[in-house]
């Protein structure tokens, strides 16, 4: 028999525990609450109420235009898909999507198709509501309907960005007339935001139409708040504020889409797009050229105030920009040869002679950022606890990595001399003049650039004339646009100029930039083709960190194996973007914190006399 007093004592604790258990499924239910926004980590910066994004004028006027001059041309008008070549921008400006993106803070969501979004503690599951007033740009309501059909689509027959997140779907279901939710079968804190990102399209309108086939026939129907006026196939194409976009006042998109039109003309040439601009033939030219920033940009509109010159700074990672080796290729297979090239490649003197100095060199892929390794010294702490879980690293990944320096004169004897004996270390040796194996076969590749890429072509020259004094002669393959995204879709190169933009809030993308599973699969990001069990572990513990601490270090551990691998030879890179415009296009004064990115301009530009 119990004693009263182990009675009350039993009783009491049973109270207790499910005081405990009430007050942990209060706040379990407390957290799953629907949300007007979500972030990667923690919360959202802006409560619930807020009116307006921290960087837009939210009474700025609405009108005028903006006229882009653009390098290459277009085939298609359909950017959701894989083939052909339609401008980079519909992507972005044709479909909106359920969440949008805030560029004032690393990742964090807001809802702009959906009003909230709801998810648990784990983010197994995820579930949107859509908004009532929502609208496609034909007045028809964006319905659950196209919502569950549009991330089937482009899931499984769209662009592979989107098939990787759909593959992590382990189910889709309409919960409520305006709700959906997607359960998940991975481990993955990330896909909730992925997929509030996804772009919705109308399901009635590709009702009996092969939604892969490319062309300039069919304008896939969005509810952004611009619209296709008119177009000609590689020539111009011409958007124009839809008078009727249902989301004007959703506080998201209060001060965005201020302009009234917004044009693209297409030039097949880089230089050939700056004397547009000269001749004000656009009115806005974003110059990446700092040497050219600061020397060429005196012509007389600009001396009288008609052309603005605006340095935008930014605190974003630079990326990687540089010229990849595609590691599929014999040539570039044996990391020795990639570090050869990459001794070769004599950036201060390049840098010099074509940006006057003005440049810093990209050190890694997160550089100029928190997420980026610290070059030349050894991983530490968690970081190196990471790394040491794998074992294909590369020499320089644990103990530090740091690119070569030259002295800046044009010979760069040094740096030669280090990339000859990388060379004769993989077993390659000068014969008769010519860099050769031990069966005779010269070592030669091809660098592919796109035409009228003038800067490019620079660098190059300068590279070529240093790797012909190795015994090395390149063949340089110059091709437009078009040809140039086909190839290398394909992988179908030696060597080519590359850049990836990355962010303060790297995630699944990071598999299609350089996991495995994307080196052979043709359309994907990983050009130079790496399959590294270090690398997919690294975003797979990125992908699923628990805090920002592991977040960070999981990111650092990552960018210490992409560039110990030596698949880009860096360029250099700018703390400001450099733009050129009319006077009577302005922005706000506070600059976001990814600068001069996606969202930047012309989204929260406005056009004022």
């Amino acid at each position: 028999m119990q004693s009263p007093m182990r009675s009350d004592i039993f009783n009491n604790l049973r109270a207790l525990a499910g005081a405990v258990s009430l007050s942990i499924l209060t706040a379990q239910f407390a957290y799953a609450e629907p949300q007007h926004g979500i972030a990667m980590y923690g919360d959202p910066a802006l409560p619930p109420d807020f009116v307006s994004l921290p960087h837009v004028n939210p009474d700025a006027p609405k009108g005028g235009k903006i006229i882009f001059a653009e390098a290459g041309g277009f085939d298609s008008l359909h950017p959701f898909i894989r083939k052909g070549s339609a401008p980079w921008q519909l992507r972005f400006m044709l479909a909106e999507s359920l969440m949008g993106r805030s560029y004032d803070e690393p990742f964090t969501l807001y809802g702009l198709l959906a009003e909230s979004v709801d998810t648990d503690p784990d983010r197994t599951w995820v579930e949107y509501t859509l908004r009532p007033e929502a609208r496609f740009s034909d007045g028809s309501p964006v319905t659950v309907e196209d919502v569950m059909w549009s991330y089937e689509t482009l899931g499984t027959l769209g662009h592979p960005r989107y098939h990787g997140a759909w593959s992590k779907v382990a189910s889709m279901e309409k919960t409520g007339e305006r709700s959906v939710k997607f359960t998940f079968n991975t481990e993955d804190r990330e896909l909730p935001l992925i997929l509030g990102m996804r772009p919705v399209l109308q399901k009635a309108q590709w009702e009996g139409k092969d939604f892969e086939a490319s062309g300039i026939d069919v304008i896939p129907i969005g509810s952004a708040p611009y619209v296709i006026a008119d177009f000609e196939a590689g020539r111009h194409l011409t958007l124009k504020r839809n008078p009727d976009y249902w989301g004007k006042d959703v506080p998201f998109m209060r001060g965005q889409a201020n302009l009234d039109e917004i044009r693209f003309d297409y030039y097949g040439d880089g230089d050939v797009i700056f004397e547009a601009f000269k001749a004000g033939e656009a009115t806005t030219h974003r110059e990446t050229n700092a040497q050219k920033w600061a020397t060429q940009f005196t012509f007389p509109a600009v001396t009288s105030g008609d052309i603005v010159l605006s340095d935008i700074p930014h605190q974003r990672p630079t990326g990687i920009m540089g010229y990849v080796m595609n590691t599929r290729r014999p040539a570039f297979q044996d990391i020795r040869v990639r570090d050869a090239m990459i001794h070769a490649f004599n950036f201060e003197f390049i840098n010099q002679t074509i940006n006057a100095g003005a440049k810093k060199r990209i050190q890694s892929y997160f550089h100029n950022s928190v997420l980026g390794m610290t070059p030349g010294a050894p991983a530490e702490g968690l970081v190196k606890d990471m790394l040491m879980a794998f074992d294909d690293l590369p020499k320089g990944a644990l103990e530090g990595y740091a690119l070569p320096v030259s002295d800046g004169s044009a010979r760069n004897r040094d740096g030669l001399r280090n990339a000859m004996a990388l060379m004769e270390d993989a077993g390659w040796t000068v014969q008769d003049g010519a860099m050769k194996d031990a069966n005779g076969s010269p070592f030669t590749f091809e660098i592919l650039l796109k035409t009228g890429a003038s800067e490019n072509r620079q660098e190059i020259d300068i590279f070529t004339a240093a790797l012909e004094r190795m015994g090395i002669a390149p063949t340089i393959t110059s091709v437009d646009s078009a040809q140039y995204k086909e190839r290398t879709n394909a992988f179908d190169f030696d060597m080519a100029y590359y850049w990836r933009g990355l962010s303060l809030s790297p995630g699944n993308e990071q598999k299609l930039y350089w996991g495995s599973e994307s080196a052979d699969e043709e359309g994907t990001r990983n050009w130079m083709g790496v399959k590294s069990a270090a690398i997919d572990g690294l975003i797979d513990r990125m992908l699923n960190a628990k805090g920002q601490d592991e977040f960070r270090a999981a990111t650092k551990a990552l960018d210490r194996v992409l560039t110990a691998g030596r698949y880009v030879i860096p360029l250099g890179f700018s703390e400001m973007s450099h733009i050129a415009h009319v006077k009577e296009l302005k922005y706000p004064a506070r600059i976001p914190m990814y600068g001069d990115y996606l969202g930047f301009q012309p989204e929260i530009w406005w056009y004022e006399e």
